[in-house]
Protein backbone atom coordinates (compact mmCIF):
# COMPACT_ATOMS: atom_id res chain seq x y z
CA UNK A 1 0.00 0.00 0.00
CA UNK A 2 1.82 3.90 -0.73
CA UNK A 3 2.48 5.58 1.61
CA UNK A 4 -0.15 7.66 3.73
CA UNK A 5 -0.89 10.13 6.49
CA UNK A 6 -3.41 8.28 9.06
CA UNK A 7 -6.24 10.57 7.70
CA UNK A 8 -5.23 9.52 3.73
CA UNK A 9 -4.92 5.60 5.15
CA UNK A 10 -8.07 5.71 6.44
CA UNK A 11 -9.76 7.74 3.65
CA UNK A 12 -8.20 4.82 1.63
CA UNK A 13 -9.31 2.06 3.56
CA UNK A 14 -13.41 3.65 3.00
CA UNK A 15 -12.74 3.77 -0.63
CA UNK A 16 -11.17 -0.04 -0.50
CA UNK A 17 -14.48 -0.89 1.21
CA UNK A 18 -16.60 0.85 -0.55
CA UNK A 19 -15.54 -0.86 -3.60
CA UNK A 20 -15.92 -4.41 -2.77
CA UNK A 21 -19.69 -3.30 -2.63
CA UNK A 22 -20.75 -4.56 -6.21
CA UNK A 23 -22.48 -7.08 -8.03
CA UNK A 24 -22.01 -10.34 -7.02
CA UNK A 25 -18.93 -9.50 -3.90
CA UNK A 26 -18.15 -12.10 -1.88
CA UNK A 27 -19.30 -11.16 1.74
CA UNK A 28 -16.16 -13.09 2.67
CA UNK A 29 -13.93 -10.80 0.62
CA UNK A 30 -15.22 -8.13 2.55
CA UNK A 31 -14.74 -9.47 5.76
CA UNK A 32 -11.34 -10.67 5.58
CA UNK A 33 -10.19 -6.73 3.92
CA UNK A 34 -12.17 -4.99 6.69
CA UNK A 35 -9.72 -6.89 8.93
CA UNK A 36 -6.45 -6.71 7.04
CA UNK A 37 -7.42 -2.57 6.97
CA UNK A 38 -7.81 -2.41 10.47
CA UNK A 39 -4.49 -3.95 11.61
CA UNK A 40 -3.17 -1.44 8.99
CA UNK A 41 -4.94 1.39 10.37
CA UNK A 42 -4.89 1.05 14.05
CA UNK A 43 -1.63 -1.15 14.17
CA UNK A 44 -2.95 -3.84 15.73
CA UNK A 45 -1.03 -7.45 16.43
CA UNK A 46 -3.73 -9.08 15.06
CA UNK A 47 -8.01 -8.62 14.22
CA UNK A 48 -10.57 -11.17 14.87
CA UNK A 49 -14.10 -10.94 13.22
CA UNK A 50 -17.01 -12.71 14.54
CA UNK A 51 -20.18 -12.95 12.40
CA UNK A 52 -23.95 -14.27 13.33
CA UNK A 53 -25.33 -16.74 11.39
CA UNK A 54 -29.24 -16.25 10.63
CA UNK A 55 -29.83 -18.17 13.98
CA UNK A 56 -28.07 -15.98 15.92
CA UNK A 57 -24.80 -18.51 16.48
CA UNK A 58 -21.42 -16.20 16.54
CA UNK A 59 -18.63 -17.68 13.84
CA UNK A 60 -15.13 -16.66 13.54
CA UNK A 61 -15.42 -15.74 9.91
CA UNK A 62 -12.39 -13.65 9.38
CA UNK A 63 -8.86 -12.98 11.02
CA UNK A 64 -5.67 -11.72 10.14
CA UNK A 65 -3.58 -14.81 12.17
CA UNK A 66 -3.99 -17.90 13.39
CA UNK A 67 -3.56 -16.10 16.94
CA UNK A 68 -6.61 -14.34 16.93
CA UNK A 69 -9.20 -16.72 15.39
CA UNK A 70 -7.96 -19.48 17.93
CA UNK A 71 -8.61 -16.83 20.66
CA UNK A 72 -11.71 -16.22 19.32
CA UNK A 73 -12.71 -19.41 19.03
CA UNK A 74 -12.13 -19.91 22.83
CA UNK A 75 -14.78 -17.27 23.43
CA UNK A 76 -17.11 -18.83 21.45
CA UNK A 77 -16.50 -22.66 23.01
CA UNK A 78 -16.96 -20.53 26.51
CA UNK A 79 -19.21 -17.84 25.61
CA UNK A 80 -17.36 -15.70 27.19
CA UNK A 81 -14.92 -12.89 26.74
CA UNK A 82 -14.91 -9.07 25.58
CA UNK A 83 -15.69 -10.22 21.98
CA UNK A 84 -18.76 -12.04 22.78
CA UNK A 85 -19.92 -9.59 25.47
CA UNK A 86 -19.41 -6.45 22.39
CA UNK A 87 -22.24 -8.66 20.39
CA UNK A 88 -24.38 -9.35 23.32
CA UNK A 89 -24.40 -6.13 24.84
CA UNK A 90 -23.95 -3.95 21.35
CA UNK A 91 -21.64 -1.74 22.39
CA UNK A 92 -17.41 -1.08 22.32
CA UNK A 93 -16.02 -3.24 24.96
CA UNK A 94 -12.52 -2.47 25.87
CA UNK A 95 -9.59 -4.09 27.56
CA UNK A 96 -6.56 -1.86 27.93
CA UNK A 97 -4.96 -4.20 29.77
CA UNK A 98 -6.00 -7.92 29.80
CA UNK A 99 -3.99 -8.85 32.75
CA UNK A 100 -6.28 -6.92 34.90
CA UNK A 101 -9.51 -8.45 33.50
CA UNK A 102 -12.92 -9.34 35.23
CA UNK A 103 -12.54 -12.75 37.15
CA UNK A 104 -14.90 -14.54 34.99
CA UNK A 105 -12.84 -13.83 31.62
CA UNK A 106 -10.19 -15.72 33.31
CA UNK A 107 -9.94 -18.58 30.48
CA UNK A 108 -9.72 -15.37 27.69
CA UNK A 109 -7.11 -14.01 29.75
CA UNK A 110 -4.79 -16.93 29.92
CA UNK A 111 -5.54 -17.40 26.24
CA UNK A 112 -4.80 -14.05 25.49
CA UNK A 113 -1.36 -13.66 27.46
CA UNK A 114 -0.58 -17.30 25.91
CA UNK A 115 -1.03 -15.43 22.55
CA UNK A 116 1.51 -12.88 23.83
CA UNK A 117 -1.62 -10.29 23.28
CA UNK A 118 -2.03 -7.49 26.44
CA UNK A 119 -5.04 -5.16 25.50
CA UNK A 120 -8.19 -5.77 23.29
CA UNK A 121 -11.32 -3.29 21.75
CA UNK A 122 -14.22 -4.96 20.57
CA UNK A 123 -16.24 -2.70 18.09
CA UNK A 124 -19.98 -3.82 17.64
CA UNK A 125 -21.17 -4.42 13.61
CA UNK A 126 -24.54 -2.97 14.58
CA UNK A 127 -27.30 -1.16 11.97
CA UNK A 128 -30.46 0.25 13.28
CA UNK A 129 -30.15 -1.32 16.78
CA UNK A 130 -29.31 -4.57 15.69
CA UNK A 131 -25.92 -5.92 16.48
CA UNK A 132 -24.28 -8.57 13.40
CA UNK A 133 -21.15 -9.28 15.11
CA UNK A 134 -17.97 -7.92 16.51
CA UNK A 135 -14.56 -6.82 15.10
CA UNK A 136 -12.00 -7.43 17.51
CA UNK A 137 -8.53 -5.61 17.87
CA UNK A 138 -5.74 -7.12 19.56
CA UNK A 139 -2.35 -5.40 20.73
CA UNK A 140 0.51 -6.40 22.03
CA UNK A 141 1.10 -3.42 24.75
CA UNK A 142 -1.50 -2.75 26.82
CA UNK A 143 -3.49 0.74 26.37
CA UNK A 144 -6.76 2.51 25.73
CA UNK A 145 -8.36 2.99 22.78
CA UNK A 146 -8.82 6.82 21.78
CA UNK A 147 -11.71 8.31 20.92
CA UNK A 148 -10.52 8.92 17.29
CA UNK A 149 -9.39 5.73 17.12
CA UNK A 150 -12.61 4.29 18.39
CA UNK A 151 -14.58 6.42 16.29
CA UNK A 152 -12.98 5.64 13.42
CA UNK A 153 -12.92 1.54 13.88
CA UNK A 154 -16.77 1.71 13.93
CA UNK A 155 -17.24 3.76 11.27
CA UNK A 156 -15.22 0.76 9.32
CA UNK A 157 -17.43 -1.72 11.01
CA UNK A 158 -20.35 -0.14 9.91
CA UNK A 159 -19.45 0.23 6.31
CA UNK A 160 -19.28 -3.82 6.62
CA UNK A 161 -22.25 -4.11 8.32
CA UNK A 162 -24.19 -2.36 5.57
CA UNK A 163 -22.25 -4.93 3.09
CA UNK A 164 -23.54 -7.58 5.35
CA UNK A 165 -27.17 -6.34 5.23
CA UNK A 166 -26.94 -5.75 1.93
CA UNK A 167 -25.54 -9.72 0.51
CA UNK A 168 -28.59 -10.69 3.05
CA UNK A 169 -30.65 -8.97 1.30
CA UNK A 170 -30.02 -9.65 -2.36
CA UNK A 171 -29.98 -13.35 -1.02
CA UNK A 172 -33.67 -13.45 0.25
CA UNK A 173 -34.57 -11.56 -2.31
CA UNK A 174 -33.14 -14.34 -4.83
CA UNK A 175 -34.56 -16.87 -2.42
CA UNK A 176 -38.45 -14.88 -2.98
CA UNK A 177 -37.62 -14.68 -6.62
CA UNK A 178 -37.04 -18.67 -7.08
CA UNK A 179 -39.76 -19.35 -5.29
CA UNK A 180 -41.97 -17.32 -7.56
CA UNK A 181 -40.78 -18.07 -10.53
CA UNK A 182 -41.33 -21.45 -9.65
CA UNK A 183 -45.08 -20.82 -8.85
CA UNK A 184 -45.25 -19.66 -12.01
CA UNK A 185 -43.83 -22.58 -13.80
CA UNK A 186 -46.24 -24.72 -11.81
CA UNK A 187 -49.31 -23.07 -12.84
CA UNK A 188 -48.27 -22.98 -16.71
CA UNK A 189 -47.63 -26.89 -16.01
CA UNK A 190 -51.01 -26.96 -14.17
CA UNK A 191 -53.12 -24.86 -17.18
CA UNK A 192 -51.72 -27.10 -19.32
CA UNK A 193 -52.80 -30.27 -17.80
CA UNK A 194 -56.44 -28.93 -17.13
CA UNK A 195 -56.40 -28.13 -21.38
CA UNK A 196 -55.47 -32.35 -21.46
CA UNK A 197 -58.43 -33.25 -18.99
CA UNK A 198 -60.55 -31.33 -20.46
CA UNK A 199 -59.80 -32.31 -23.85
CA UNK A 200 -59.85 -35.98 -22.98
CA UNK A 201 -62.78 -35.88 -20.62
CA UNK A 202 -64.87 -33.56 -23.12
CA UNK A 203 -65.11 -31.55 -19.80
CA UNK A 204 -64.78 -27.66 -19.10
CA UNK A 205 -61.46 -26.67 -17.63
CA UNK A 206 -63.17 -25.68 -14.22
CA UNK A 207 -64.33 -29.60 -13.63
CA UNK A 208 -60.55 -30.45 -15.38
CA UNK A 209 -59.12 -28.44 -12.39
CA UNK A 210 -61.89 -30.35 -9.87
CA UNK A 211 -60.79 -33.53 -11.05
CA UNK A 212 -56.92 -32.41 -11.31
CA UNK A 213 -57.36 -31.44 -7.58
CA UNK A 214 -59.00 -34.09 -6.28
CA UNK A 215 -56.99 -36.80 -7.68
CA UNK A 216 -53.79 -34.80 -5.92
CA UNK A 217 -55.39 -34.34 -2.39
CA UNK A 218 -56.86 -37.98 -2.81
CA UNK A 219 -53.20 -39.63 -3.81
CA UNK A 220 -51.35 -36.65 -0.99
CA UNK A 221 -49.48 -35.41 -4.21
CA UNK A 222 -48.14 -31.88 -5.07
CA UNK A 223 -50.89 -30.40 -7.49
CA UNK A 224 -47.67 -29.02 -9.76
CA UNK A 225 -46.18 -32.70 -9.32
CA UNK A 226 -50.14 -33.62 -10.43
CA UNK A 227 -50.04 -31.61 -13.02
CA UNK A 228 -46.16 -32.83 -14.66
CA UNK A 229 -47.60 -36.06 -15.06
CA UNK A 230 -50.65 -35.45 -16.86
CA UNK A 231 -48.75 -33.07 -19.04
CA UNK A 232 -46.37 -36.21 -20.04
CA UNK A 233 -49.20 -38.58 -20.36
CA UNK A 234 -47.76 -40.60 -18.19
CA UNK A 235 -50.88 -40.29 -15.53
CA UNK A 236 -54.32 -40.98 -16.84
CA UNK A 237 -57.09 -38.56 -14.94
Amino acid sequence: MPEYSREGLLAASFVSLADTLVVGYDVVDLLQNLVDTCATVFDAAAVGLLLADDDGVLEVVASTSERSRLLEILQLREGLGPCVECYVGGAVVSVPDIRTMRADWALFRDGALEQGFLAVHAVPLRLRGSTLGALNLFSEAPGSLNDSDAAAAQALADVATIGIVHERTLRQSELAREQLQRALDSRVVIEQAKGVIAQSRAVDMDTAFTLLRSYARNNALSLSAVAARVVSRSLVI
